[in-house]
This record gives structure tokens, C-alpha cells and sequence, in this order.
């Protein structure tokens, strides 16, 4: 399947179940007609296929987190449905696993986004990571099948705070209202920065912080569309709009050409995800 732009009818199918998961957020009197301005646009199928739909929706800009791994692919793909000017914000945070770069790159450039922008910040100056300490181990072969009850040493203090704050201003100079981020609390993370509570805060922050929010102009959102999902629904939804996910890197300790190991957290749930639809993962892994 192309990743060229589909229809304003995916945008609406996709964005009905992300309307009902950010209307949560919204005051109880706002939260049904949230949803119902989805399915009232929807109704107008003939309209919609002729292109006049909202031109809202059409090569709208917006600022997707992008790391080269299975998730941010999949949100990039997303927002490309959904009829999104797309602009790519990556980061070369000192984080171990560098090879998701290259990733993100080849990413980029297969769902043509307007502009791929590669951040350097250097989070190995706090260290506390296995991702951005040398002196830290990867866990590897760990048992997954129940809930984390801690946060794990992969978390990366303050990482999605600080991604979120680069796609803010990003989106300010860009003049866009809508960032993407993926973002999963449902499978296995234990990572505090990965839950609604967190995006809605930031959210909520952001239109404090900025120029437009100041201004009364439109509010700037976080779209999460993968925060309820499991990653085995993850993959079927990227694999419907055409993922190529041997392009990407999930590993957390990969070999020096990028091969995954197989054995880390999140290769473990990638696999799991690839298993669970009957699929085998694409991606190159140590032999």
C-alpha cells in the first residue's frame, strides 16, 4: 500500500476512535458533541470523497515524534492518513540504541514528510538510563507476563517531557495546532511520562505557554492515537496503512549494525505483537 495520503473518509474512521479517547479529557456537556462532529461530518460520504471536505483537515501541518521505532512509525503513518502535512521531529539524545536515526530517516522519507528535522541534545549528561549510562545493563530475557510494578531502568528521566517541549516550539514556528507523539500506556512500559494524565497536563501546559493560547487562537492538541492499544493491535493498524516494519529499530542494545538482540524488553513485546497476528517480524536480529 502507498503511504501517499488516503481519503478524507480514513481520516474520519481513524479519528472517531481518537475523538472518543481525547473527549474523555473534555468538560461532560462538550464530550458528546466532540464525538458527534466526527459522525456528523462522516455522514456526508459523497461530499467527503469528492475532496471538499473541511479544509481543516487538508495538508494541515503537523509536528510527529518520530524515533524509527515501531510505535512513531506507526503514528507517522497515522497522521499521514488522516490527511496531515507531516513534519518529523527526531532526536540524537545520546541514547545507546543511535541506530533508530538511520530508521527514522529511511521512515521519513518513505511517508514523504514536508521536512525531517534531527534534534542533538545530550541526555548522558544526567545519565540514569540504561538507554544513555554505559555503567547501566539492559535487561535482557526478563519475564513479562506481569505488570511492572516499578519503573525500569530503561526509562529515561524527563524524556517525553523534554521531546514534547522541542515538538512545542517546532509546531509554534510552523504555526500548527497538532502534535503527535506514540505514546502506550496499555502494554508494558512502567514509564510515568507515557500515561494520559501526563499528555493532558502537558497539553493543558502547552496552551498556557504559547503565543497562540495567548492569543485565543486555535488550541494546540496531543494526539495519542495509540495510548489504549496493545502492541499487537499496534502492528495490525500499521500493517493495514502500509508499514514497511523491517525499516524500523525497537531494540534497546542493538549490535553494531543495528541488528536487534532479541533478548531486551522491547524486542520481547515486539515479537510477542508480530506472533499474536500470525506475522513474522521483518526486523534483522542477531543470528
Amino acid at each position: 500500500m502507498s503511504p501517499s495520503i488516503a481519503p478524507c473518509e480514513r481520516f474520519l474512521r481513524a479519528s472517531l476512535s481518537e475523538a472518543a479517547e481525547g473527549a474523555r479529557w473534555l468538560p461532560s456537556v462538550l464530550r458528546s458533541s466532540a464525538i458527534l462532529g466526527f459522525n456528523r461530518c462522516s455522514k456526508n460520504r459523497s461530499t467527503l470523497s469528492e475532496g471538499l471536505c473541511d479544509k481543516r483537515f487538508v495538508a494541515q501541518k503537523a509536528v510527529v515524534l518520530l524515533s524509527g521505532g515501531l510505535d512513531s512509525t506507526t503514528v507517522l503513518a497515522i497522521a499521514r492518513s488522516m490527511g496531515f502535512e507531516a513534519h518529523a521531529l527526531s532526536f540524537r539524545y545520546g541514547q545507546r540504541h543511535l541506530h533508530e536515526i538511520s530508521c527514522a530517516k529511511a521512515v521519513a522519507d518513505r511517508f514523504g514528510v514536508a521536512e525531517h528535522v534531527i534534534a542533538d541534545i545530550d541526555l548522558r549528561v544526567f545519565g540514569g538510563s540504561a538507554l544513555t549510562s554505559a555503567g547501566i545493563a539492559v535487561p535482557k530475557d526478563r519475564d513479562l507476563s506481569s505488570p511492572e510494578t516499578s519503573i525500569p531502568v530503561t526509562y529515561v528521566p524527563a524524556r517525553n517531557t523534554i521531546f514534547l517541549s522541542f515538538a512545542l516550539a517546532y509546531a509554534e514556528v510552523l504555526g500548527s495546532s497538532d502534535i503527535f507523539i506514540g505514546v502506550n500506556a496499555l502494554d508494558y512500559s512502567g514509564y510515568p511520562d507515557c500515561r494520559p494524565e501526563f499528555i493532558h497536563a502537558f497539553e493543558t501546559m502547552s496552551n498556557l505557554a504559547t503565543k497562540a493560547g495567548v492569543e485565543g487562537r486555535e488550541r494546540l492538541r496531543i494526539h495519542t492515537p495509540l495510548i489504549a492499544s496493545s502492541k499487537a493491535e499496534i502492528v495490525r493498524q500499521g500493517v493495514a496503512l502500509g508499514v514497511d516494519y523491517g525499516m524500523t529499530s525497537t531494540c534497546y542494545d542493538p549490535a553494531p549494525d543495528g541488528a536487534a538482540c532479541g533478548h531486551c524488553d522491547a524486542c520481547a513485546l515486539r515479537l510477542k505483537a508480530f506472533s499474536e497476528n500470525g506475522l513474522i517480524d521483518p526486523a534483522r536480529y542477531v543470528s
